[in-house]
Order: structure tokens, then sequence, then C-alpha cells
């Protein structure tokens, strides 16, 4: 445990001079012992990646290179090696889990031929052998049938599959030190928890140092044994697990935690509320099927939604939870009419939506929107922000003058500056895009705002900032959210209600208070118990616990 792995000392990464700021890593100096996880966290921005990709090799010179201090990797300085001596030493000595794993495989070949790249490149094993090899590591990492998932390609996979086919790809030639570049962030609690045990199991039997990059304090809580905190570049704190999250030094830690979503629901709102619902569905369905190529193999029918049965009130947050899969984007999606639904209504104050043309349909959009998971693959990247604001305000016979100054009150609302409006979305940070898909959503003034996992990728600052914007958005406007998350943390802040989705179904539903303090599914009990660090999160509100909690 004392045998380290991975030096870091005094490392500096320059930036273009276009750059917000000089250096993306400032003297940086910290160190991975063998049989360790060491988790490193801090928001967007803060280096984590730059400092990972740096100790890979990976920097994308020469606008971005490391101009001071050394990085050892068992003695030898990486910063000095040739680029010969680097492909040798990926996979080899340092490997590499990355955070999409959808855009770090390649979608034109199969995962068996992509792991058995690693092999070919690195090993003299002939195929028989590489075969094996490969077939083994697929079944170390628990994926199912090894034999098939080799012959898949990346888009056959589930998200938590992909992610342990690169797991495997990482782990093929049993490197000394693992590099993971948040590789949950996206995952549903279930999946991460499956995915954390598996990091830690592989990191326990092969000996290795992990290094760890997450924004996730539950994670952090879960898994490490030390922790580095970075800020701007800079390492702020370094420590032990339980000190660093039960006893923060820095500022910048401290608040970082603090915004960290508490697994407590709020109190349970006043009654008093209209008893007739804004939005409901009944008996929904939705059912998707696959044909299976010419020959009609491997055909699927997948039902996305059951008789999927939900309301939700003016002023009131409906929670969609559940695991990816569960069908709770296409719910969304079929309350939208983005999707057409294949029986039930859709109810909007009485009127259903599924019985109108797609004429008839275009005066209801406008009241009921939608905030989007990826705002940077939902906005148009060809449009400023202000046309994209105004848009739908102008489409709608809203004067154009008027959509403008709709626009200006909107990114005010949101927190931004109205002089932005003449800025593209590329040229804003992610926190910022979501407050810009959301002002866009409000635009037109809507009863119902739908939220698709609209904090998932964020840094728990930014996530923190977002959500109460949101509850004061709906606060304001009255409006009635249905909100779609795979994060309880997330759920319990700012929803009134819960409705756990699996395979299609509604299979629990009531006050949020009442479904997290005493659940009736199994499945939702099982979410529950997966949330990382809900011991910590026990010991943390312990204190200063609000009281009914």
């Amino acid at each position: 445990m004392d045998q380290v792995l991975l030096d870091i000392r005094h490392l500096a990464v320059d930036l273009p001079p276009w750059a917000d700021r000089s250096q993306a890593v400032s003297d940086i100096s910290l160190s991975l012992r063998r049989g360790e996880i060491l988790c490193v966290v801090g928001e967007s921005g803060s280096g984590k990646s730059v400092m990972a990709r740096a100790i890979m090799g990976l920097l994308p010179a020469p606008h971005v290179r490391a101009s001071a201090g050394e990085i050892l990797l068992q003695g030898e300085d990486l910063l000095k090696a040739s680029p010969a001596r680097l492909r040798d030493v990926r996979s080899k000595g340092v490997s590499m889990i990355f955070q999409e794993p959808m855009t770090a495989l390649n979608p034109v070949m199969t995962i068996g031929r992509q792991i058995e790249e690693v092999l070919k490149v690195h090993t003299d094993a002939p195929k028989a052998e590489r075969l094996r090899r490969m077939t083994d590591m697929l079944a170390a990492v628990n994926l199912p049938d090894p034999q098939r998932l080799l012959r898949s390609y990346p888009h056959q996979l589930s998200g938590g599959q992909r992610q342990r086919a690169m797991i495997a790809m990482a782990l093929i030639l049993g490197p000394s030190v693992l590099i993971a570049d948040e590789p949950t962030t996206a995952l549903d609690v279930t999946t991460q928890a499956q995915i954390l045990s598996l990091i830690r199991q592989m990191q326990a039997t092969r000996h290795m140092g992990v290094l760890f990059i997450t924004h996730d304090f539950g994670v952090v809580a879960e898994i490490a044994d030390r922790v580095a905190v970075m800020q701007q570049g800079k390492l702020v704190e370094f420590g032990e697990r339980d000190r660093v999250l039960n006893e923060p030094q820095h500022p910048y830690t401290r608040g970082l935690i603090g915004a960290v979503p508490r697994l407590i629901p709020r109190p349970k709102a006043a009654a008093g509320r209209p008893e007739a619902p804004v939005l409901a569905t009944v008996a929904l369905d939705k059912t998707y099927r696959s044909s299976g190529g010419w020959f009609g193999r491997g055909s699927r029918v997948v039902h996305a939604a059951k008789a999927v049965n939900v309301e939700v009130r003016r002023g009131e947050t409906l929670g969609i939870v559940g695991e990816s899969g569960s069908g709770k984007s296409t719910l969304a999606r079929c309350i939208t009419r983005l999707v057409e639904v294949d029986s039930g209504q859709i109810l909007l104050d009485r009127t259903d939506l599924r019985s109108l043309t797609r004429r008839q349909l275009r005066p209801y959009r406008e009241r009921i929107q939608m905030v989007f998971q990826d705002p940077y693959g939902s906005l148009d990247p060809r449009c400023t922000v202000g046309r994209l604001i105004s848009e739908g305000p102008v489409i709608h016979g809203v004067d154009r003058a008027e959509a403008v100054a709709r626009t200006h009150e909107l990114l005010e609302l949101v927190g931004l500056d109205r002089r932005v409006a003449d800025r593209y979305p590329h040229e804003f940070s992610g926190g910022q895009r979501q407050r810009i898909g959301i002002a866009r959503a409000l635009a037109l003034r809507p009863q119902v705002l739908v939220a698709d996992e609209p904090v998932s990728a964020l840094d728990v600052s930014v996530q923190a900032q977002v959500l109460q914007l949101l509850s004061d958005v709906r606060d304001r406007f009255n409006l009635a959210m249905l909100f779609i998350t795979h994060d309880l943390r997330v759920a319990a802040q700012v929803c009134d209600r819960i409705a756990v989705m699996r395979l299609g179904e509604i299979v629990e539903t009531g006050p949020t208070v009442e479904v997290f303090s005493a659940p009736q599914h199994a499945y939702t009990r099982e979410l529950l118990a997966a949330v990382p660090g809900r011991d910590w999160e026990n010991r943390r509100v312990q204190p200063g616990s609000r009281a009914g909690s």
C-alpha cells in the first residue's frame, strides 16, 4: 500500500493565449499508491481531465502542453518519454476509462475487434490466445454472454454494458495504474453501484492504483481512500477521505460539499391546491418494434410505456424516477407529442392531445414545453441565443419587438446578462446552456414544463443553481412540472410527488416524503439502497437535520 506508483510533482499545463486563463493545471503535486483509490474532485474547468490526459500523453499539442514538472510512473518521467515509449506505456503501465464510452468507442467496429486491437498492438499472442483473454476479461467485468458481446457493436449495448466494455479494454493488459474519468456520470444509481463495485473489485484483485475523477461526492464517499480537490487548475485540498469529507479545510471544498443535494425530501407541501390536474395521462401505451433485418432475426418488441397513469397540478413538481430503459424519457416525449403513442389519453386541461391532428395541436404546443437533457445537442449551433429564445413566440404570432423584449427579460430571469443574446451556444458553459434551454422553454409562457434529466451532467454547484432556478420559475409562474431524473438526491430536493418507473410501468407513486421514508415496492427499495455514499449522507445530515425530516 505504501509503494508509490504515480508521483506528480509541480505539474503545470499551459493553455493557448486565447483561453480564459494561462494554465489549465498550475503547480500540482500528488501521489498515487499501489492498492489505493485516489478521487480527484472539482467543477468543470478545474483541470481534472487535463491532468489525466497529461499523464496519458494525450494533450492536444501544440496549443495545450505540459510546461513544467514531472509525472513519474514507477520512477520514469512520462513527460520526457518519446512517443514510441508512451505508446508502450499506455495500456501496459497506465490505462484510461473515458467519460463517454459511446464517443470513445468506434461505432463501426465490433467490441471484440476494438479490444483485440489493444492485444495486437502490444502483444504477440496468437488469435486463439487473444480470444481467450478477451472472453475471460468480459466475464471478469460481469458481462453476460461474452461471445455475443464480442460480435456486438457499441450501439447494441446498454450504457452500463458499454462502460463495462471500456473497463475490459482498459484492463486487458493488466496496467498498474487505472485512470477513470467520470465513468459513472450519466448512469442510473443501480448501474452506477455495479460499476463502482466492479472497479473496486478489479483494483483489489489486481493491486492497481486507481485515479478516479468525479464531481459526485456520494461516489467519493463510497470508494475513495484519499481525495484531491482541484479549483481553477490548483490543488486546494488533499488528504484522507474521511477527513476531507467530514472536516474540509478549504472554503471551496466546504462549498462543494454544501451544494450536494441531500437524500432527505423537502417538507410536504401544504394542502389547498386545485383538485383538477392540469396534465394527466390515462392508460398510456407505447411499444417499439425492430424488424431484425432482412430475415427477421433478432427482432425485438420493447414496451416502453404500459398503461401509464400520472397527473400533475399547477405549482406542483412530479418526479419520474427509474433506471435507464425504464421508459422515463419515452413518457416525456409521448406527453409532448414528440413521439406518437399506441393507445391511451394525454389530457391537458381535459383536452386529449392524442386526438388532435398536427394542425389542431399547434395552439397547444405553447402550453406544454420541454427542457432537454443535453442543451448543446438541442440548441441550434448556427443561431444566436436571442434568436433561439424568441423564435417560438414569433412563430406563435407574438410581435417580434415584444418577443425580443421577452427574450431579454427571460435571460435576466435565468441569471444571464441580456447582452449575451448575440452570442452562440458554444460560447457558454454547460450550466449556462442549460439556463438558456430553460429560458427558451419559458418563452411561450407554458402551463406545463417537462424537464428531462436537466442537471444529470452538471457539477454539484451548478446543479444546485439550476435546481433553485427551476424551483423559483415554477413558483413564480405557477407551473406544473414533470421532472425526470435518475438521481434520487435531486428528486428529493425538487419533487413534491414521485412516480417510480420500471420496464415501462409505474410501480409506485406518492408524496416524496412517504415514498422515500417507507417505500412499498421492492424496486423502489433497491433504487434507494443503491444511492452511493448513503452512510456518509446519514452522518452528514444528523447534526443539522431539519425538524420533521
